[in-house]
């Protein structure tokens, strides 16, 4: 059987516990796509646009086979449904995540029942680790180099200096 699986978020930016669930999910299913909510789709102000977000994933998952990221702008489970994808992927960090993610995991079954939502933990070393947390490090110049890709880190440090005129 060939599964697709869909792991979605916003990934601003990608982080390694991100990748450490990619990883984890790219042996489990036979396709993983990682789906990033274009900006009109989701009500969090990005650091980064769309395509940056997609770029910026590709390359950290470039040594991922069966992993490739790409953006949508409809339901999870529409963009699921049109990528004939069987699996809805969703990180959990702490225990705290799981009521808001139970209960999206409950409505996504309502609108796409043929889909299953598989949560998966990421290291014990990257529970802890956030796309909002590194964006504050990096923010007040701390270093970030540790928890996301190389590439990532040099996007972050140029954004973050553009933005506050430090450059």
């Amino acid at each position: 059987m060939n599964i697709t699986a869909i792991y979605p978020g916003t990934f601003d930016p990608v982080t390694n516990g991100h990748y450490d669930i990619i990883l984890r999910a790219s042996t489990l299913f036979d396709k993983v796509i990682v789906a990033v909510a274009d900006n009109r789709s989701t009500r969090k102000s990005t650091c980064f646009t769309t395509s940056e977000r997609v770029d910026m994933l590709n390359t950290a998952i470039a040594d991922i086979a069966n992993a490739g990221a790409e953006s949508f702008n409809t339901l999870v489970t529409d963009f699921a449904r049109e990528q004939q994808a069987r699996v809805i992927i969703r990180g959990l960090r702490a225990v705290s995540d799981f009521d808001y993610e139970f209960q999206m995991a409950g409505m996504n079954n309502k609108l796409y029942p043929e889909a299953e939502t598989v949560f998966l933990t990421p290291a014990d070393h990257l529970g802890c680790l956030s796309s909002s947390l590194v964006r504050e490090i990096a923010s007040l110049g701390g270093d970030v180099s540790p928890f996301v890709h190389p590439d990532v880190n040099t996007a972050l440090i140029h954004r973050l200096r553009d933005n506050t005129g430090n450059g």
